[in-house]
């Protein structure tokens, strides 16, 4: 497809095109740490496959009105942990984060398995207890520490490192996806849960804008949100291998990305659990570049862009 000077890309976009007298700044990094899935696949190549589905967007969101050009952005890269585990990722990823958000409102990390959610959470407090952690996933991510650190087990290492359940909010939890003794952690943490089935039955953009205003009344300092692909419907996320049948739609996945990127508290999203290799027609690619991009056009609104 031949280059339209009047269909500027978001790629472009993403690799520093943006107006001069931008009204903030989004950082995107890439974290393929996927060494710690229980799963094995590949996703450390989905970094590379969400930058290059950037392609294929515009910069302009019509039903916003914003064109994501007003954004600098600044895309810092893949760190090295292609052949990190989970634990030796800890301190680079926590710090990565943590200098991404010095120079940036918002950041969007690219996993990556779901391992990257606990250094990523990590990095945006000073004080781990001071942050907030909102997850749309199909699962828990409770299992058992007991034989190491895996990406299905971010939460349950977070709560052990001191986060309050209280200050936990999980969206999108399948049925026959967990078992109950995690289900009963979970509840012992006073983490809040809401199914699908719930959140369908109030709507996406009440239940996160709930979820929101809840871990905004625990006063945090900074809420990191965890986009796990899996919560999608399995017909939208073939790549994922943890999406089931009954899961959100991209429509609803979007309009979840525009709210947390609407929140002042919101400073993180990661787009987590994409295997390339596995994909159909781009079908789950596509998805988290559309998040990203969402996420990006609300985060624009909040500085008037």
């Amino acid at each position: 497809m031949p280059d339209d000077p009047h269909w500027p890309r978001a790629s472009a976009w993403l690799g520093g095109a943006h107006a001069a007298d931008a009204a903030c700044r989004l950082a995107v990094l890439g974290a393929p740490l996927h060494l710690g899935s229980i799963t094995p696949g590949r996703a450390d190549l989905a970094p590379a496959a969400i930058r290059s589905i950037l392609q294929r967007f515009s910069t302009y969101d019509l039903e916003c009105q914003r064109d994501l050009r007003r954004i600098a952005a600044n895309d810092r890269g893949d760190l090295s942990l292609a052949e990190s585990t989970p634990s030796d990722a800890l301190g680079p990823l926590a710090a990565a984060v943590r200098g991404a958000c010095a120079e940036a409102e918002a950041v969007v990390l690219l996993g990556g398995d779901n391992s990257i959610t606990r250094p990523g959470c990590h990095g945006i407090c000073a004080e781990l207890p001071r942050a907030g952690l909102l997850t749309l996933d199909a699962h828990l991510d409770l299992r058992d520490l007991g034989t190491g650190l895996t990406n299905g087990n971010p939460v349950r290492a977070l709560l052990a490192d001191g986060l309050p359940g209280t200050q936990i909010v999980q969206i999108g939890i399948q049925p026959f996806a967990n078992s109950r003794e995690y289900f009963e952690v979970a509840r012992e943490a006073g983490i809040k849960v809401v199914s699908i089935a719930e959140m369908r039955a109030m709507g996406i953009e009440t239940t996160i804008s709930e979820a929101l205003d809840r871990l905004d009344q625990q006063e945090v300092e900074a809420i990191y949100v965890d986009l796990d692909l899996d919560v999608l419907d399995r017909a939208f996320a073939p790549a994922t291998p943890g999406s089931r049948p009954g899961g959100l739609t991209p429509a609803e996945m979007r309009s979840a990305a525009r709210l947390c990127g609407a929140h002042a508290k919101v400073r993180v999203l990661d787009l987590v659990e994409i295997g390339p290799t596995k994909d159909i027609a781009d079908t789950t690619v596509f998805a988290a570049g559309l998040a990203l991009l969402s996420f990006a056009s609300r985060l624009l609104g909040r500085f008037g862009g």
